[in-house]
Protein backbone atom coordinates (compact mmCIF):
# COMPACT_ATOMS: atom_id res chain seq x y z
CA UNK A 1 0.00 0.00 0.00
CA UNK A 2 2.87 2.38 0.78
CA UNK A 3 4.09 2.02 -2.82
CA UNK A 4 0.78 3.38 -4.06
CA UNK A 5 0.53 6.14 -1.46
CA UNK A 6 0.36 9.00 -3.96
CA UNK A 7 -2.65 7.42 -5.65
CA UNK A 8 -4.49 6.50 -2.45
CA UNK A 9 -3.69 9.18 0.14
CA UNK A 10 -3.10 12.91 0.09
CA UNK A 11 0.38 14.40 -0.14
CA UNK A 12 -0.09 15.75 3.40
CA UNK A 13 -0.53 12.19 4.64
CA UNK A 14 2.60 11.12 2.79
CA UNK A 15 4.49 14.01 4.37
CA UNK A 16 3.32 13.09 7.87
CA UNK A 17 4.27 9.45 7.35
CA UNK A 18 7.80 10.40 6.31
CA UNK A 19 8.25 13.29 8.73
CA UNK A 20 5.80 13.37 11.67
CA UNK A 21 5.92 16.67 13.54
CA UNK A 22 4.58 15.82 16.97
CA UNK A 23 6.20 12.56 18.09
CA UNK A 24 7.76 12.80 21.54
CA UNK A 25 6.81 13.43 25.12
CA UNK A 26 6.31 16.27 27.55
CA UNK A 27 7.86 15.89 30.99
CA UNK A 28 6.38 17.31 34.17
CA UNK A 29 9.34 19.71 34.37
CA UNK A 30 8.77 20.96 30.81
CA UNK A 31 5.08 21.53 31.52
CA UNK A 32 5.93 23.41 34.71
CA UNK A 33 8.38 25.65 32.84
CA UNK A 34 5.53 26.52 30.46
CA UNK A 35 3.33 27.41 33.43
CA UNK A 36 1.18 24.36 32.72
CA UNK A 37 0.06 21.10 34.26
CA UNK A 38 0.93 17.83 32.57
CA UNK A 39 -1.88 15.62 31.27
CA UNK A 40 -1.14 12.08 30.05
CA UNK A 41 -3.56 9.54 28.58
CA UNK A 42 -3.05 6.04 27.13
CA UNK A 43 -5.23 4.06 24.75
CA UNK A 44 -4.72 0.50 23.56
CA UNK A 45 -6.49 -1.31 20.75
CA UNK A 46 -6.35 -4.98 19.80
CA UNK A 47 -2.89 -4.62 18.32
CA UNK A 48 -3.57 -2.07 15.55
CA UNK A 49 -2.14 0.77 17.58
CA UNK A 50 -1.20 1.87 21.07
CA UNK A 51 -0.90 5.57 21.78
CA UNK A 52 0.14 7.79 24.68
CA UNK A 53 -0.97 11.41 24.49
CA UNK A 54 0.80 14.25 26.33
CA UNK A 55 -0.70 17.72 26.89
CA UNK A 56 0.70 20.80 28.63
CA UNK A 57 -2.45 22.62 29.78
CA UNK A 58 -2.34 26.16 31.17
CA UNK A 59 -4.52 27.72 33.88
CA UNK A 60 -7.08 28.79 31.25
CA UNK A 61 -7.47 25.14 30.16
CA UNK A 62 -5.68 25.80 26.86
CA UNK A 63 -3.41 23.07 25.48
CA UNK A 64 -0.12 24.91 24.96
CA UNK A 65 1.85 21.89 23.75
CA UNK A 66 0.87 18.39 22.61
CA UNK A 67 2.95 15.30 21.81
CA UNK A 68 2.30 11.61 21.29
CA UNK A 69 4.11 8.28 21.38
CA UNK A 70 3.12 5.36 19.20
CA UNK A 71 4.85 2.44 17.51
CA UNK A 72 2.52 2.49 14.54
CA UNK A 73 3.58 3.49 11.04
CA UNK A 74 2.02 4.38 7.70
CA UNK A 75 -1.44 5.89 7.65
CA UNK A 76 -2.03 5.62 11.41
CA UNK A 77 1.18 7.52 12.10
CA UNK A 78 -0.04 10.40 9.93
CA UNK A 79 -3.48 10.40 11.56
CA UNK A 80 -1.97 10.35 15.07
CA UNK A 81 0.37 13.19 14.16
CA UNK A 82 -2.35 15.45 12.76
CA UNK A 83 -4.74 14.59 15.61
CA UNK A 84 -2.07 15.71 18.07
CA UNK A 85 -1.39 18.92 16.14
CA UNK A 86 -5.07 19.86 16.14
CA UNK A 87 -4.94 19.94 19.95
CA UNK A 88 -2.38 22.74 20.15
CA UNK A 89 -3.67 26.17 21.25
CA UNK A 90 -7.22 24.89 21.67
CA UNK A 91 -9.20 24.52 24.88
CA UNK A 92 -9.57 21.06 26.40
CA UNK A 93 -13.34 21.34 25.92
CA UNK A 94 -12.98 22.10 22.21
CA UNK A 95 -10.51 19.25 21.66
CA UNK A 96 -12.83 16.83 23.45
CA UNK A 97 -15.45 17.67 20.82
CA UNK A 98 -13.26 17.14 17.77
CA UNK A 99 -14.29 14.48 15.26
CA UNK A 100 -12.26 12.05 13.16
CA UNK A 101 -13.44 13.98 10.14
CA UNK A 102 -11.70 17.11 11.48
CA UNK A 103 -8.42 15.20 11.28
CA UNK A 104 -9.19 13.94 7.79
CA UNK A 105 -10.11 17.44 6.58
CA UNK A 106 -6.86 18.89 7.96
CA UNK A 107 -4.95 16.30 5.91
CA UNK A 108 -6.61 17.21 2.60
CA UNK A 109 -4.53 18.76 -0.17
CA UNK A 110 -7.66 20.33 -1.64
CA UNK A 111 -10.80 21.12 0.42
CA UNK A 112 -13.05 19.16 -1.94
CA UNK A 113 -10.83 16.07 -2.27
CA UNK A 114 -10.82 13.58 0.67
CA UNK A 115 -7.40 12.72 2.09
CA UNK A 116 -8.51 9.08 2.44
CA UNK A 117 -11.74 7.14 2.30
CA UNK A 118 -14.26 7.61 5.12
CA UNK A 119 -14.50 3.82 5.55
CA UNK A 120 -10.75 3.52 6.10
CA UNK A 121 -10.81 6.50 8.46
CA UNK A 122 -13.43 4.95 10.73
CA UNK A 123 -12.19 1.36 10.55
CA UNK A 124 -8.51 2.09 11.19
CA UNK A 125 -8.52 5.22 13.34
CA UNK A 126 -9.85 3.51 16.46
CA UNK A 127 -7.56 5.26 18.95
CA UNK A 128 -9.20 8.67 18.42
CA UNK A 129 -10.89 8.11 21.80
CA UNK A 130 -7.56 9.00 23.46
CA UNK A 131 -8.64 12.66 23.18
CA UNK A 132 -11.66 11.93 25.38
CA UNK A 133 -9.47 10.13 27.92
CA UNK A 134 -6.98 13.01 28.00
CA UNK A 135 -9.80 15.50 28.47
CA UNK A 136 -11.11 13.51 31.43
CA UNK A 137 -7.62 13.23 32.91
CA UNK A 138 -7.13 16.99 32.59
CA UNK A 139 -9.63 17.52 35.39
CA UNK A 140 -7.02 16.28 37.87
CA UNK A 141 -5.25 19.14 39.57
CA UNK A 142 -1.49 19.42 39.88
CA UNK A 143 -0.34 19.82 43.48
CA UNK A 144 1.90 22.68 42.34
CA UNK A 145 -1.31 24.70 41.83
CA UNK A 146 -1.68 24.83 45.62
CA UNK A 147 0.29 26.35 48.48
CA UNK A 148 1.78 23.99 51.04
CA UNK A 149 -0.64 25.26 53.70
CA UNK A 150 -3.67 24.27 51.61
CA UNK A 151 -5.84 21.95 53.69
CA UNK A 152 -6.31 18.66 51.85
CA UNK A 153 -8.13 16.74 54.61
CA UNK A 154 -10.76 18.87 56.37
CA UNK A 155 -11.55 16.14 58.92
CA UNK A 156 -8.01 15.88 60.28
CA UNK A 157 -6.98 19.42 59.19
CA UNK A 158 -3.92 18.10 57.36
CA UNK A 159 -2.17 20.38 54.89
CA UNK A 160 -0.58 19.62 51.55
CA UNK A 161 2.87 20.48 52.91
CA UNK A 162 2.55 17.99 55.77
CA UNK A 163 1.46 15.21 53.39
CA UNK A 164 4.28 15.84 50.91
CA UNK A 165 6.88 15.93 53.67
CA UNK A 166 5.54 12.72 55.21
CA UNK A 167 5.77 10.93 51.85
CA UNK A 168 9.41 11.96 51.56
CA UNK A 169 10.43 11.38 55.20
CA UNK A 170 8.76 7.99 55.64
CA UNK A 171 9.21 6.64 52.08
CA UNK A 172 5.43 6.32 51.73
CA UNK A 173 4.17 4.41 48.69
CA UNK A 174 0.44 3.96 49.42
CA UNK A 175 -2.50 6.18 50.35
CA UNK A 176 -3.14 3.95 53.37
CA UNK A 177 0.34 4.76 54.70
CA UNK A 178 -0.43 8.47 54.36
CA UNK A 179 -3.47 7.93 56.59
CA UNK A 180 -1.53 5.89 59.17
CA UNK A 181 1.09 8.62 59.58
CA UNK A 182 -0.81 11.89 59.00
CA UNK A 183 -4.44 10.77 59.71
CA UNK A 184 -5.47 12.26 56.36
CA UNK A 185 -8.23 10.28 54.68
CA UNK A 186 -9.13 7.99 57.60
CA UNK A 187 -12.41 9.66 58.61
CA UNK A 188 -14.90 10.53 55.82
CA UNK A 189 -12.35 9.38 53.20
CA UNK A 190 -13.46 12.06 50.72
CA UNK A 191 -9.89 13.20 50.17
CA UNK A 192 -8.51 9.74 49.32
CA UNK A 193 -9.72 9.60 45.72
CA UNK A 194 -12.63 10.56 43.51
CA UNK A 195 -16.07 9.20 44.36
CA UNK A 196 -16.14 10.04 48.05
CA UNK A 197 -18.74 11.97 50.06
CA UNK A 198 -17.47 15.30 48.77
CA UNK A 199 -15.68 16.41 45.61
CA UNK A 200 -12.18 17.75 46.24
CA UNK A 201 -9.85 19.88 44.17
CA UNK A 202 -6.99 17.43 44.70
CA UNK A 203 -6.88 13.94 46.20
CA UNK A 204 -4.35 11.94 48.21
CA UNK A 205 -3.69 9.52 45.35
CA UNK A 206 -2.82 12.49 43.08
CA UNK A 207 -0.50 13.97 45.71
CA UNK A 208 1.20 10.61 46.24
CA UNK A 209 1.72 10.03 42.51
CA UNK A 210 3.07 13.53 41.90
CA UNK A 211 5.34 13.53 44.96
CA UNK A 212 6.83 10.13 44.06
CA UNK A 213 7.48 11.44 40.54
CA UNK A 214 9.15 14.52 42.04
CA UNK A 215 11.34 12.31 44.26
CA UNK A 216 12.26 10.18 41.24
CA UNK A 217 13.29 13.25 39.24
CA UNK A 218 15.38 14.62 42.11
CA UNK A 219 17.15 11.31 42.73
CA UNK A 220 18.34 10.75 39.18
CA UNK A 221 22.12 10.51 39.06
CA UNK A 222 24.02 12.42 36.43
CA UNK A 223 25.02 9.93 33.73
CA UNK A 224 28.60 9.53 32.53
CA UNK A 225 27.76 11.00 29.14
CA UNK A 226 26.65 14.35 30.53
CA UNK A 227 28.25 17.41 28.92
CA UNK A 228 29.57 15.34 25.99
CA UNK A 229 28.45 15.37 22.38
CA UNK A 230 27.50 12.04 20.87
CA UNK A 231 30.37 12.37 18.42
CA UNK A 232 32.93 12.66 21.26
CA UNK A 233 31.51 9.94 23.50
CA UNK A 234 33.16 6.57 24.01
CA UNK A 235 31.30 3.49 22.80
CA UNK A 236 30.28 2.74 26.38
CA UNK A 237 28.88 6.25 26.85
CA UNK A 238 26.95 6.06 23.59
CA UNK A 239 25.40 2.75 24.60
CA UNK A 240 24.57 4.14 28.06
CA UNK A 241 22.81 7.12 26.51
CA UNK A 242 20.90 4.95 24.03
CA UNK A 243 19.89 2.54 26.81
CA UNK A 244 18.49 5.45 28.82
CA UNK A 245 16.45 6.69 25.86
CA UNK A 246 15.17 3.16 25.15
CA UNK A 247 14.21 2.65 28.80
CA UNK A 248 12.24 5.88 28.76
CA UNK A 249 10.65 5.86 25.32
CA UNK A 250 10.68 2.36 23.87
CA UNK A 251 10.86 -0.54 26.31
CA UNK A 252 7.68 0.28 28.29
CA UNK A 253 5.55 -0.21 25.18
CA UNK A 254 7.48 -3.27 24.03
CA UNK A 255 7.06 -4.89 27.43
CA UNK A 256 3.36 -3.99 27.44
CA UNK A 257 3.04 -6.13 24.29
CA UNK A 258 5.11 -9.00 25.72
CA UNK A 259 8.38 -8.12 23.99
CA UNK A 260 11.68 -6.37 24.57
CA UNK A 261 15.00 -5.69 22.86
CA UNK A 262 18.70 -5.61 23.64
CA UNK A 263 21.66 -3.68 22.24
CA UNK A 264 24.36 -5.90 20.77
CA UNK A 265 26.83 -3.28 19.53
CA UNK A 266 27.24 0.18 18.05
CA UNK A 267 29.69 0.64 15.19
CA UNK A 268 30.83 3.96 13.75
CA UNK A 269 30.56 3.90 9.96
CA UNK A 270 30.95 7.55 8.96
CA UNK A 271 28.75 9.45 8.71
CA UNK A 272 26.50 6.83 10.34
CA UNK A 273 26.37 5.10 13.69
CA UNK A 274 25.07 1.57 13.15
CA UNK A 275 23.24 0.26 16.19
CA UNK A 276 22.82 -3.52 16.17
CA UNK A 277 19.89 -4.82 18.21
CA UNK A 278 18.03 -8.06 18.85
CA UNK A 279 14.30 -8.32 19.48
CA UNK A 280 13.21 -10.45 22.44
CA UNK A 281 9.96 -12.12 23.43
CA UNK A 282 6.88 -11.37 21.32
CA UNK A 283 8.79 -8.85 19.19
CA UNK A 284 11.18 -11.52 17.88
CA UNK A 285 8.39 -13.56 16.32
CA UNK A 286 6.44 -10.80 14.59
CA UNK A 287 8.09 -9.56 11.41
CA UNK A 288 5.42 -6.98 10.62
CA UNK A 289 5.49 -5.61 14.15
CA UNK A 290 9.26 -5.56 14.10
CA UNK A 291 9.34 -3.34 11.01
CA UNK A 292 6.96 -0.86 12.56
CA UNK A 293 8.87 -0.93 15.81
CA UNK A 294 12.19 -0.55 13.99
CA UNK A 295 10.98 2.65 12.33
CA UNK A 296 9.80 4.02 15.69
CA UNK A 297 13.05 3.17 17.51
CA UNK A 298 15.21 4.69 14.79
CA UNK A 299 13.05 7.81 14.63
CA UNK A 300 13.23 8.35 18.40
CA UNK A 301 17.02 7.88 18.54
CA UNK A 302 17.59 10.17 15.56
CA UNK A 303 15.44 12.90 17.08
CA UNK A 304 16.84 12.66 20.61
CA UNK A 305 20.49 11.79 19.96
CA UNK A 306 21.86 11.98 16.41
CA UNK A 307 20.21 11.99 12.99
CA UNK A 308 22.87 9.60 11.63
CA UNK A 309 21.92 6.67 13.86
CA UNK A 310 20.77 3.58 11.95
CA UNK A 311 19.09 0.70 13.76
CA UNK A 312 19.86 -2.75 12.36
CA UNK A 313 18.12 -5.84 13.80
CA UNK A 314 19.99 -9.15 13.87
Amino acid sequence: MINDIEEIYSKKIESRINDPKNIGEITRLEAKELGCRLVVADFETNGADTIRMYWAVNKDNIIVRAKFKSFTGGLLLALNDMMTELCIFKSVEKVANLFKTDVEFALRDEPQIPALSIIELHEKFTNFVVLKKAALNSEKRDMNDFEDDYIVCECARVTLGVIKQAIKDFSITTVEEIGNITKAGIFCKSCKNEGGLEDKEIYLNDILEQTLEEIKEQSKEEPSYSNSTFENMTKEQRIELIEDILDEDVRPMLIMDGGNMEILDIVESAPHYDLYIRYLGACSGCSAGSMGTLYAIESILQRKIDENIRVLPI
